[in-house]
């Protein structure tokens, strides 16, 4: 809720602005901070509410970001038009605040294993010093760097092959239906095919560095449409499955801590992606090592994923292994209000 008033405040503020500096200081640290405050808590929560089926509950949460992403963009053109870009920002800033509804429902559970964690300082000490998080840490900064390549310069990538910006731009809302079906196609077989989840997440990083990597190498339309929704779906897949890892590496008691830790380190290798790639175009001429690169990066990533415990067991996943604990906590630890429950 928090989150909400702060999204909500910055693009009110950037409404105000005139100049870049309000920009970045409104929507880039108010904004910014409160869609951290947002997304972190919320699929942590998600997290905690699930154990039989968490990875399908990731995947179907997640839609939303897809969905978002493909109908946004079209919308903020239509406000542009109608109000000019103040008041579409005050119109996103109206909207932010639908945020506070979304945190007011949401339940803070206690689980068996809240009473045995420290607080958050030891918490955070002790996920420094856990040799499987830092390992999986390190494996998502590595996915993370050549991940949001093709959102950033496919469209120039294209338009050097000689294609029209309008084609270009609609191979970007191939991938962006191809990651949404992905998402809940993924978070349906981590739950339902047999042993560690790190094994698809492999398969799917395995899949994406491969279509990135082939990306310079197709020049027929209809190769690269393929890639596109290669690479769309692959993507999308891994998302939900590298969330629902987390819980069984940390446990759910530790699950805020690890999460916000580790999405703070693997956004260096947001950050540093698409600069890399565009450095290399700079320096070659083309985007083939770029995507090259970009593809490399999330192969080594996988690579890094056999390292994590049980990666080569034979049983049954480990969400599967803790399905009881997890049904019996969401029914009898919720801590409840006394009075008006009976009626509710």
């Amino acid at each position: 809720m928090t989150g909400g008033i702060l999204a909500a405040l910055g693009m009110l503020l950037a409404s105000f602005a005139t100049s870049l500096t309000h920009l970045y200081l409104s929507i880039g640290l108010l904004s910014g901070s409160g869609w951290a405050l947002t997304f972190t808590p919320t699929l942590a929560c998600l997290s905690r509410y699930f154990s039989r089926r968490r990875s399908l509950a990731t995947g179907l949460a997640l839609t939303g970001v897809g969905l978002s992403s493909f109908a946004f963009a079209p919308l903020f053109q239509w406000l542009l038009s109608h109000y000019a870009w103040r008041g579409a920002l005050l119109l996103v800033s109206a909207l932010s605040l639908h945020l506070l509804v979304c945190g007011a429902l949401l339940r803070p559970l206690s689980l068996a294993e809240d009473p045995t964690m420290s607080g958050p300082g030891a918490q955070l000490t002790s996920l420094l010093h856990h040799g499987p998080f830092l390992r999986y840490a390190v494996a998502l900064t590595l996915i993370n760097t050549g991940y949001f390549i093709p959102y950033v310069h496919l469209v120039a990538h294209l338009q050097d092959l000689n294609w029209d910006p309008l084609p270009a731009a609609f191979l970007l809302s191939v991938i962006a239906i191809s990651d949404l079906v992905g998402r809940v196609a993924s978070g349906w077989l981590g739950d339902a095919i047999p042993g560690p989840v790190s094994r698809l997440l492999m398969l799917w990083t395995t899949l994406t560095g491969i279509s990135l990597a082939l990306f310079p190498v197709a020049q027929a339309p209809t190769v690269l449409v393929a890639l596109a929704v290669s690479y769309g779906f692959s993507s999308g897949a891994l998302t939900p499955v590298a969330f629902s890892i987390l819980p069984e590496l940390v446990g759910t008691g530790r699950i805020y801590c690890g999460l916000g830790l580790l999405q703070m380190v693997e956004s260096i290798g947001g950050l540093l992606g698409a600069p890399l790639s565009g450095y290399l175009r700079d320096v070659t001429g083309n985007y083939t090592a770029s995507f090259v690169v970009a593809g490399a990066f999330l192969l080594v990533g996988s690579a890094v994923l056999v390292s994590l415990p049980g990666f080569f067991c034979c049983s049954t996943s480990p969400t599967s292994r803790s399905q009881d604990l997890g049904i019996e906590t969401l029914e009898t630890k919720v801590p409840l209000p006394k009075e008006g429950l009976e009626e509710d």
